[in-house]
This record gives C-alpha cells, structure tokens and sequence, in this order.
C-alpha cells in the first residue's frame, strides 16, 4: 500500500504518510490516488494546486472559504519545516474551536488533509519553506475569511511568539465574531 492515514485528535483531520522508494537516482513517491483517499474518507474531487513559498517566522492563517464554496485542502511541505494548525469552525460540533497541529518537512513524506469546515494555518519552522497543497474548490476571494492567529478562545500554541503576519492576517477577527455558517452534523 502506498499510503497510510492516521486520524487525529480531531476528527476528520488526517495525517497522511506516504511510501517513498529510494535509488541510487533519487527517490519516487504517490502524493495523491484517488482510490486510496476515497476509502480514506478523503474525497474530492481536487479542483486546484496551489504552490507558496515563505520565509523563517511567516505565519499564514487561520483562513478559510464560505458556502457554497468552501475548501478542503491536503498540504504537503516540499521543502522546510512547517508547523500546520487546523481550527474547527463547525458550530455544534463537541470540538468546535479547537486546534490540531502537527510539524510537516519535506522529508517526512506527509501530507495533512484538512476538510472543509475548518480554519487553516501555518508557521514557517525552517529558513524558508515551500508548500503545495491541492483544494477541493476553486479560491473565491470574495468567500475568503479567516480568524485571528492568536484568538485566546481557541489558544493555538504557536511555537513562535512574535510572527511575521501580513496586515490582512493581523485584522482578521476572533472567531466569536468572524463570519461562520459551518454546522457539525
């Protein structure tokens, strides 16, 4: 088997190891088949691939996508160290507001599936990092929000105190006030 999935402390947040196979000419490795995340429980489909690069301390997050459009997102770091956080948003849910994170390298053979319904973000661990990460609906900028990376109500444990954020992420709301139409089913 190629891949093996390992649920963590919140449901439907999955960390996804895949089986590289090394050889005096580099290595080759699956990062996605369809059949192997459909028995998963990580459907698709795909509709997007985006690619980010950010430098030591950047800290981009915690956002997310509004219906009728909102994202699934499964995250592999290329290059460098990461420290990724997801946020439950689904109100009802006996998690909602809680995080999850977990370090991702590029050498770890990993990818962290992250459903809709949740809030997304990084820290760059490494020098830099490059990240690419496959979306299950198309960015829609006037469906992007986010919450603030350092809500208090949710607590995230940055290992970083002081991040560099972008202006859009030092104004994002608290996720008692953000825009939320997520609901636990």
């Amino acid at each position: 088997m190629s891949f093996t999935f390992r649920s963590l402390e919140i449901p439907g947040v999955v960390l996804v190891r895949s089986a590289r196979h090394n050889d005096a000419r580099g290595f080759f490795m699956e990062t996605f088949r369809a059949s192997s995340f459909q028995e998963a429980g990580i459907t698709g489909p795909f509709v997007q691939d985006n690619l980010a690069r950010s430098g030591q301390g950047v800290l981009r997050g915690l956002h997310y996508q509004l219906l009728p459009r909102p994202q699934g997102k499964l995250v592999q770091v290329l290059r460098g160290e990461v420290f990724d956080v997801a946020v439950d948003m689904r109100k009802g849910a006996p998690t909602f507001g809680r995080w999850v994170g977990q370090k991702l390298s590029g050498a770890a053979d990993e990818l962290l599936w992250i459903p809709p319904g949740f809030a997304h973000g990084y820290l760059v661990l490494s020098d830099s990092a490059d990240l690419s990460y496959k979306v299950t609906a198309e960015y829609d900028a006037t469906l992007d929000r986010g919450i603030r990376w350092d809500d208090p109500r949710v607590g995230v444990e940055w290992p970083v105190a002081h991040p560099v954020l972008s202006m859009r992420d030092r104004a994002l709301p608290l996720l008692s006030d953000a825009e939320n139409p997520f609901t636990w089913s």
